[in-house]
């Protein structure tokens, strides 16, 4: 899929008042796109683009994304005030960090309801448009964490492990339309994904699990000197788009290829270890 060549093209990005959303946003309005960009609270996105970037082709949206009435009203708000809708890019999510025991039965209805419901509402909000108009790139932000897993991150990685089968299974299912479907895998950058606003915590904790203490402390002394560069990821998933052949999966900083080549090392180790074991549960061929 090319981005139109006559007119500005028009982005939907979620999740866009602070981190790698808000640089996303800066750097398309300063492009010459179209931007609506949906946040719970509009005047803290405004705040952040301050002056130096011209907003008059932005569209502020307050959105709860598990609302899948005020969903479906903002996408279909977009597409009307921009005339085209061409660019989806899902970004929303926070961090937690817990041990699995420690997590509740809250906690984990409000992950994943805005890392899975909340992308399903977006989707079945733009892709009826996207599908008749046969064109059109959906960016999920996933991250390495939806690759591999860590202590402590169990929750976190069961949003973005389920993001990316969503991802997976809707790039197969929108191909034919000409939409393209980029899963977006970064490591740690540089934003406030580590700050006790972006980092959720436990209510309770358990005695048994002193090195999750330890590492929610070690990722909080993490803030501010993350490997990532926000400004180089915002463009890299830019270009990725604009080039029209982003691959299935852009993963970001060299980090997250480390983490993520470990993972497909241990993956195939696993795999070839059972290569002669797993026919045995096959029926027997007569």
């Amino acid at each position: 899929m090319s981005l139109p060549s006559d007119r500005p093209s028009t982005w939907l990005v979620t999740g866009a008042s602070r981190g790698l959303g808000l640089e996303l946003v800066a750097q398309l309005l300063r492009r010459g796109d179209n931007v609506a960009a949906t946040t719970r609270a509009t005047d803290r996105l405004l705040l952040a683009l301050g002056t130096d970037v011209d907003t008059s082709r932005l569209l502020p949206l307050t959105v709860d994304l598990p609302d899948e009435a005020a969903v479906t009203e903002a996408v279909g708000q977009a597409a009307e005030h921009f005339g085209a809708l061409d660019v989806v890019v899902n970004n929303a999510g926070y961090g937690f960090l817990a041990a699995v025991e420690e997590t509740s039965p809250a906690e984990v209805r409000e992950m994943l309801d805005v890392q899975v419901v909340g992308v399903w509402n977006v989707l079945r909000a733009a892709l009826p448009i996207l599908r008749q108009q046969r064109s059109g790139h959906i960016v999920n932000v996933s991250s390495v964490l939806g690759l591999t897993a860590v202590p402590g991150w169990g929750l976190y990685c069961a949003g973005k492990f389920a993001l990316e089968g969503i991802s997976e299974a809707l790039a197969a299912e929108v191909a034919d339309f000409g939409v393209k479907v980029t899963i977006v895998e970064p490591g740690y950058f540089r934003t406030d994904f580590l700050t006790k606003d972006s980092l959720a915590l436990p209510t309770a904790t358990v005695d048994a699990y002193p090195s999750i203490r330890e590492m929610t402390q070690n990722h909080l002394d993490l803030q501010g000197s993350q490997l990532g560069d926000p400004v180089k990821g915002a463009t890299a998933i830019i270009d990725a788009v604009v080039d029209g052949e982003g691959p299935l999966r852009l993963v970001l900083g060299s980090d997250s290829h480390a983490y993520a080549t470990a993972k497909v090392d241990a993956l195939r180790a696993n795999l070839d270890a059972a290569a002669e074991s797993a026919p045995a549960t096959d029926h027997v061929t007569v």
